[in-house]
């Protein structure tokens, strides 16, 4: 059975097969169970494989708390906050990568970065050092992430594995200490979303069109929190790997928790090409124990064995598999699109928007989604013989080292340099706001990248765009949004999706809540005065700005007057000690840094409730005794009450929550008393914060 890490870490044990509660619902108040009969899906397959602890014959479905021992938990730069184990449980699951500040050449950055590799030494762990690439191009191209397993990493981009065919899913920084130490972490299985395409793309039109029409059709949170399941067999085939990477990156920013593509014969034969590559670059990796030279070279993960046993024992879902939605997208409908400004949310046909004459500043051909080989391939097919406008600046920095040395070797990164573009080295950078070529007031800026967050990429006050690198390309030259000469002109289709809701076989009406044991230390009831910030998908970014992610001594109190900066820089002065925040849906949706909830907790906060919140923002909170509770009846009560115009409202308002009971009880709304009902915190959420957190829970009781 699962640990008591594992067991009821939300919700008492009666809600453990709790799958999901859909926001605008008739079903608002019921709590939904899958059928136990019922086969699984692929997501489950590949859960039941790591999860640990399980009674014989149990098969896991979605909703259940299990125990996962991933096959490995990639950490980068942020490696650094969790040094303090003394002895890694499982030295070769984890992988450190260092690519998010390596612009930073600071004697405070480099001795961190020492002190990773040298921590990696003495514990055996595989090492990536800076100017390597980014963690996640490295972990599909040595094969750590690999079909058909699950591979977790402390940063929300992991769901890029899934392009691969692996189960890849963001923990947060705590939960590596917690493998680190143990080998294993909790996860909840998410409800699972069959996302089916039909139909074939047009040419020129990229997976980087696909995720962002995917994001801006389906933006009223269709699958927040949710594990995604590609279909459409046929449709699948004609999407190249780099495409289905660059749209499972992206399933992050669509708020899902994993984007999984089929393995097929395009996933075998890129296996199969790869294991020749590493074969001839076997002497460049450190990591790798190379046998004496009269043994044949087998790589550790990639290698032909390996593949022939996936290629003859394929995991499939089970043909009655329950999906909790479906959606549907006809491929020949979708066009080039753009994100933005500054939302993913809102996506605009390129030909809509060029005819806007929107001017840029800034271009950028970087990150993990958008900077492989062929992407800049297909920026260096569009830029050749030309020149990048006067008064624009575009940066390129390739996905890995591996990735630039290929462009080098074809020509391609010299096209772009000739054309005036600004290399910056293998890594994060500017998509994290990190570096060089920062977005600055006013500006606009157009990029390849995942996230176009208010002030993500440098100044609130700037606009940032998302496209494919073609269009990145494009716009470079013409010093405005601009579309590909070789790309239509012609008015676009308008993207055909539908969208089904697909009710479990069994549900609960109005559940009842039993009354837990408050464990010792733990209050019975919190009282505080209500702070409402009404906004929904309000980001991490907005939380806690990327400049000041990377700056490990950055002290509590200082934490604590930058937090919610990029969303109301007023906020700061109006939280009081004690206050009680409520926050619309999706609260903490983007990256997975935990000082989004640690610095909400620096500044007094006693606890968050709110619509619904970001999967991983909610983990973080939880592994550092930051209490989160959920009442969509009450911030949709709010929202209707105030002007959600505001950014932050004191409301005056009292508010009592009594956790044994699940009630929340605010006084004076509207001039009445009201009381709402939330989830009961289980033994171990309350022990987590009884204990100051995940870290501490752990280590009383190694």
């Amino acid at each position: 059975m699962p640990t008591s890490l594992t067991r009821a870490i939300l919700f008492n044990a009666r809600q453990r097969n709790f799958i999901f509660k859909p926001i605008n619902s008739p079903f608002i108040n019921r709590r939904f169970y899958a059928s136990e009969e019922r086969k699984q899906n692929l997501i489950e397959k590949i859960v039941q494989k790591y999860a640990q602890d399980l009674s014989p014959d149990q098969k896991v479905k979605s909703g259940d708390f299990v125990t996962i021992q991933p096959e490995h938990v990639m950490t980068h730069d942020n490696t650094a906050a969790s040094i303090g184990a003394q002895k890694i449980k499982f030295p070769k699951q984890c992988v450190f990568t260092l690519d998010h500040d390596v612009q930073n050449k600071s004697e405070k950055n480099l001795a961190k970065y020492a002190s990773i590799e040298e921590f990696s030494k003495l514990q055996n762990v595989d090492f990536y050092p800076a100017g390597r690439g980014i963690g996640h191009q490295i972990l599909i191209e040595e094969g750590y992430a690999f079909p058909y397993t699950m591979t977790v990493a402390s940063d929300s981009h992991s769901n890029m594995y899934g392009g691969i065919g692996c189960l890849g899913t963001p923990i947060v920084r705590t939960d590596a200490a917690a493998i680190w130490a143990t080998g294993k972490t909790w996860w909840q299985i998410p409800p699972v979303a069959n996302v089916e395409f039909k139909g074939q793309l047009q040419d020129g039109v990229t997976g980087k069109d696909i995720i962002i029409t995917l994001c801006g059709m389906f933006n009223n949170d269709e699958v927040l929190n949710c594990a995604i399941e590609f279909t459409g067999a046929e449709s699948i085939r004609g999407i190249g790997l780099e495409d289905r990477l660059a749209i499972a990156n992206m399933t992050t920013e669509w708020g899902a928790l994993a984007g999984v593509f089929p393995v097929d014969e395009i996933t075998i034969q890129w296996l199969r090409k790869r294991v020749d590559k590493l074969e001839f670059l076997k002497f460049e990796n450190k990591n790798l124990k190379l046998e004496s030279s009269d043994r044949p070279f087998e790589h550790p993960r990639i290698n032909h064995s390996r593949i022939d046993y996936i290629e003859k024992n394929p995991i499939l879902s089970s043909p009655d598999a329950y999906y909790a939605k479906h959606l549907t997208l006809d491929l020949s409908t979708v066009s080039p699109y753009i994100s933005g400004p500054n939302s993913v949310k809102i996506s605009t046909s390129l030909a809509e928007l060029e005819k806007k004459n929107i001017n840029i500043n800034k271009a950028y051909l970087v990150s993990c989604v958008n900077s492989r080989a062929g992407d800049l391939k297909a920026a260096a097919h569009v830029i050749k013989g030309k020149k990048v406008a006067d008064g624009v600046e575009f940066y390129i920095a390739a996905a890995s080292s591996e990735v630039q040395k290929d462009a080098e070797a074809n020509g391609d990164w010299q096209t772009l340099v000739n054309a005036g573009a600004k290399t910056l080295p293998a890594g994060c950078g500017p998509c994290i706001g990190l570096g060089t070529g920062l977005l600055k007031d006013g500006e606009v800026g157009i990029s390849a990248t995942n996230r176009n967050f208010k002030g993500r990429m440098g100044s609130p006050s700037a606009l940032a765009y998302l496209a494919s690198p073609a269009v990145v390309a494009a716009s470079a030259v013409a010093g405005k949004i601009a579309n590909p000469a070789y790309l239509s002109t012609s008015s676009p289709p308008t993207p055909k999706i539908t969208y089904t809701l697909n009710l479990p076989d069994e549900y609960i009406e109005n559940s009842t809540i039993s009354n837990d044991s408050i464990v010792p230390g733990f209050p019975d009831t919190i009282k505080g005065q209500m702070l409402f910030c009404p906004a929904d998908n309000l980001n991490t970014d907005g939380i806690y700005p990327g400049k000041y992610t990377y700056v490990d001594d950055f002290p509590v109190e200082k934490m604590a007057k930058v937090v919610m900066e990029n969303y109301d820089p007023n906020f700061a002065s109006i939280v009081l000690k004690g206050d009680i925040l409520v926050g619309g849906f999706n609260f903490g949706t983007g990256s997975s840094r935990e000082q989004a909830a640690t610095a909400i907790k620096a500044c007094g906060i006693s606890l968050l409730i709110a619509g619904t919140y970001s999967q991983t923002f909610k983990r973080n909170s939880i592994n550092n005794a930051l209490i989160c509770l959920e009442s969509p009846e009450l911030v949709q009560l709010l929202k209707s009450s105030y002007n959600v115009e505001e950014k932050t409202i004191r409301t005056h308002l009292d508010v009592e929550v009594k956790f044994a009971e699940g009630k929340v009880l605010i006084k004076g709304l509207n001039g009445v008393d009201n009381e709402f009902r939330v989830g009961v915190l289980g033994k171990s959420v309350q022990e987590i914060w009884v204990a100051d957190g995940l870290e501490n829970w752990i280590k009383q009781r190694l």
